[in-house]
């Protein structure tokens, strides 16, 4: 599992798991009914911290901030689900329970000490893919280098 860094702050860092499915359903609300999530609809577990949150992270043609829609990165956006439909076309919805967060300067502090890497996101692709479970091989796998190397580690290294 590997989280993606949606914003950076002040207050610390935080980011979700994008690849680690956790409810075969998907949720339903007044943002996320039938077939508004991304394939596959289903919840994600985006980290151990606020298990008892839910974190929409939408993507839309129209990125300006909006009731309900908190512009972060490259497009993409917080979602309020109690906030009721977007007043924008979705391209993209994935909905989150919990998150990954880090204090101030550790995230970076981590990332100094060589224990993430760091490289460009597919905004469509990665964060809005299809294949969730296939994410962690197929972006590594397009780095140069060493990194890529990793798209061939088990997810469990001690059965390597």
């Amino acid at each position: 599992p590997w989280p993606n860094l949606l914003d950076p702050g002040a207050a610390g860092a935080w980011g979700g798991h994008h690849n680690q499915a956790r409810h075969p359903r998907g949720a339903e609300g007044p943002v996320a009914g039938p077939g508004a999530q991304s394939t596959p609809g289903v919840v994600f577990l985006g980290g151990p911290v606020g298990t008892g949150q839910v974190i929409g992270l939408g993507a839309s043609s129209e990125p300006e901030p909006a009731i309900g829609w908190a512009p972060l990165c490259s497009g993409l956006a917080a979602v309020d689900l109690g906030a009721g439909p977007p007043d924008r076309p979705l391209v993209g919805l994935r909905i989150f329970v919990g998150y990954a967060g880090w204090g101030v300067g550790q995230l970076e502090g981590e990332i100094a000490e060589g224990s993430w890497f760091v490289v460009e996101a597919d905004i469509a692709g990665d964060v809005f893919g299809e294949r969730p479970e296939e994410l962690w091989a197929e972006v590594l796998r397009r780095q140069p280098g060493r990194a890529a190397w990793f798209a061939n580690c088990p997810e469990d290294v001690s059965t390597n």
